[in-house]
């Protein structure tokens, strides 16, 4: 609990088109940049999450039969709206994880994106048709609702993952309770008030806070029939164990060690300055950064180094309310300690830190949680820094001989969440594509990140579940898919008893 005197206000849950307190539990929610906190989350107890399921099971029968139509307008509404309050939504992303502001908007766009392909829902959900399958026998199916669908999101994308989820959950007739990161809640409590007033009904959508226990509670109540999860990896497996153990449908994308290639035909600057911001963007705090950069030949190690080198030098890091800086801080100062400690085990492992950015102090918020940009050379698997996900900004260079060592290494690592490789040499480039045991893969595109009418998922011990995220597969994993035959006999015409079984012949 939060006794700070200088909290000023307590961020409740939204429930049945209500805001609802529920403070017997709160946390701080802290601003990156200053290391401060004004703010506390209300952490939902299991009546209070049973609450908000009971309410969206309550809406789900009226909102299931609205058609189609209908809501797919409330989608288009909250898009307009999204954009009047963008910057009202990237100050809040901003305040409270501490990205830069331009890449809060940015963010925000990617999500709203979603919501648009959401606004499509008439002719996704339109099944198919077929007539005369057998005499006078027709066939078709159909797409119907779950019922009450569950989302819980991380830290690091507060407005864009959850827009990943339950647009497209509730455009397909579900109702929905999210729960999202403790850490940076107050976007998605914002844009869920501004669903309410695109035109969503109460109960449709419920937001709440909360720790284990209201996880636990999606996790375990009947009445909650599908859970989408993005996070860590033991954390999304825990979900799709517990979530399957209890008889639901369950979509988990865990971590990553997103590897790029550079050949020695690339063009080194382009490469350099594209893994500058696939790195460092963001405090690499993103499923899809890269930081391991795998270079064919001791010669372009070399030169992606020293050009690397180049680019830090030029970088500015300070809070991200100032679009004039890189890279803002880190989202908790656990976070910080947990990333730097990567960085000194880097070091005892004998990796060569070329650069340090343990450092880095910026000036008028020396209590914010800045890490400045850290460049690993000669790092090989085994390492910490190799393997595990460090989700901050470390990026490490590995080097080996040929495509097919490192493609070997990418294939090996028990991530498969994104990749890409450098070069101009299209052969490669699709024998890369083509065999890379990873689910999204660029061509001189280090963030291949799907857009909202494809899906997003990774292989491996990235995703668990059979459906990617959004798109397409949305579609799949927010219905159950029911086929209807039937036929009307003809007035005076009865067919025999038939003990075989049946077929169109």
């Amino acid at each position: 609990m939060n006794n700070d005197k200088n909290v000023t206000s307590t961020v409740g849950h939204l429930i049945d088109g209500k805001i609802v307190a529920d403070t017997a539990r709160t946390q701080p929610v802290f601003n990156p940049a200053t290391g401060q906190s004004t703010t506390n989350v209300a952490l939902a107890s299991k009546a209070t999450v049973e609450e908000a399921i009971a309410s969206a099971e309550k809406a789900f029968p009226a909102w299931r039969n609205t058609p189609p139509l209908k809501r797919a307008r409330v989608m288009s509404k909250l898009k307009v709206l999204l954009e009047e309050n963008a910057d009202k939504i990237a100050a809040l992303i901003t305040a409270e994880h501490g990205k830069v502001l331009a890449d809060a908007h940015g963010e925000l766009q990617r999500g709203i994106e979603n919501v648009e392909y959401a606004s499509y829902a008439p002719e996704l959900l339109k099944g198919e048709h077929s007539r005369n399958v057998g005499p006078n026998i027709d066939s078709w199916s159909e797409f119907q609702a779950l019922g009450v669908t569950a989302g819980i999101t991380p830290f690091n994308f507060p407005a864009m993952v959850p827009l990943w989820m339950w647009p497209m959950a509730v455009a397909c007739g579900n109702t929905f309770v999210l729960k999202p990161s403790e850490r940076d809640p107050s976007s998605a409590l914002l844009i869920a008030q501004l669903a309410l007033e695109a035109g969503l009904p109460p109960g449709v959508l419920n937001v709440v806070n909360g720790d284990k226990e209201a996880v636990d509670t999606l996790l375990q109540d009947p009445r909650v029939k599908a859970v989408s999860f993005v996070g860590s990896t033991p954390i999304a497996e825990y979900i799709y164990a517990e979530g399957c153990k209890n008889g639901k449908r369950v979509q988990a994308l865990g971590g990553a060690k997103n590897h790029a290639i550079v050949m020695p035909d690339a063009d080194i600057s382009n490469a350099v300055t594209a893994l500058m911001g696939a790195a460092y963007g963001s405090c690499g705090e993103r499923c899809m950064a890269v930081p391991l950069v795998v270079t064919i030949g001791d010669d372009t190690a070399d030169k992606v180094i020293e050009a690397l080198k180049v680019e830090i030098s030029k970088m500015k890091v300070g809070p991200g309310t100032d679009n004039s800086n890189d890279m803002g801080p880190l989202v908790t100062k656990q976070h910080f300690e947990k990333v730097k400690a990567y960085v000194d085990a880097g070091v005892a492992e004998g990796a060569k830190l070329v650069v340090d950015g343990r450092g880095v102090k910026v000036a008028g918020h020396e209590e914010g949680y800045f890490l400045g940009a850290c460049l690993f050379d000669d790092v090989k698997p085994g390492m910490k820094i190799y393997q595990e996900e460090i989700f901050g900004p470390v990026l490490g260079v590995v080097r080996a001989k040929n495509l097919q060592e490192a493609m070997k290494l990418i294939d090996d690592h028990e991530y498969g969440n994104g990749t890409c490789i450098f070069t101009r040499d299209g052969e490669a480039a699709r024998y890369f594509t083509d065999h890379i045991q990873v689910g999204m893969v660029g061509v001189n595109v280090p963030l291949p990140v799907p857009v909202a009418y494809h899906s997003f998922g990774g292989w491996k011990r990235s995703l668990f579940g059979d459906l990617h995220a959004y798109g397409p597969d949305a579609v799949r994993f927010y219905t159950k898919r029911k086929t209807i035959t039937q036929r009307w006999p003809s007035a005076g015409v009865r067919e025999g008893t038939m003990f075989s079984f049946p077929s169109s012949r």
